[in-house]
């Protein structure tokens, strides 16, 4: 993408989230879009064919650089417990919602967040898996006593999502550090 495509598209999300702030998702008509960004129709049709193929871009941008984290485990972002010691992965992700990039809190808490928290869902489940199961032994992956991989996942990324909704109502008290401690410690030993 040249710059000005990139400007465009920036423009496009900024809109977008400005006026998901103000009205349902469902309410949001491609015509408001195109007017909150300042955009012709056709510059408009020419990044995204749909109301919910921009959503699933603005998705795939928040997530792009998580999920890159998570493949590098040496990356930090500046974020860091101890000096040297590079935080986890979620206490990264819980970071970047407490800092609202791409205004993540906004798209959690708005009104009709229900695709939003679909495709974040199955974002996590990709996180999940590389963090809680990839490294997991062989034969206590195929142990039939143990729930399959698929119900584990969906649980953990269900965990964390209701875990992100409590912190937002709560005010966002707890610190990330704090809430990364506390997620990994019930999510593998249940304590």
């Amino acid at each position: 993408m040249d710059r000005r495509q990139v400007k465009t598209r920036k423009a496009i999300f900024e809109a977008f989230i400005n006026l998901i702030t103000e009205k349902n998702y469902n309410k949001i008509t491609i015509q408001e879009i195109i007017d909150e960004a300042d955009i012709g129709r056709s510059t408009f049709y020419s990044h995204f064919q749909t109301k919910d193929e921009l959503l699933m871009a603005l998705c795939q941008d928040i997530f792009h650089h998580i999920l890159e984290t998570a493949n590098d485990a040496h990356h930090t972002h500046g974020h860091q417990q101890v000096e040297g010691v590079p935080n986890s992965v979620i206490c990264h992700m819980l970071q970047h919602i407490k800092e609202n990039d791409h205004k993540i809190l906004t798209l959690l808490s708005c009104e009709g967040n229900e695709f939003f928290l679909k495709y974040f869902k199955e974002n996590l489940n990709k996180l999940m898996f590389i963090n809680f199961i990839k490294d997991r032994p062989k034969n206590e992956l195929e142990d039939t006593k143990l729930p399959p991989q698929d119900f584990l996942l969906n649980h953990i990324s269900g965990s964390f999502v209701e875990m992100i909704q409590w912190w937002i109502k709560n005010g966002m008290k707890e610190s990330p550090e704090e809430l990364d401690a506390w997620f990994s410690r019930v999510i593998t030993c249940g304590c």
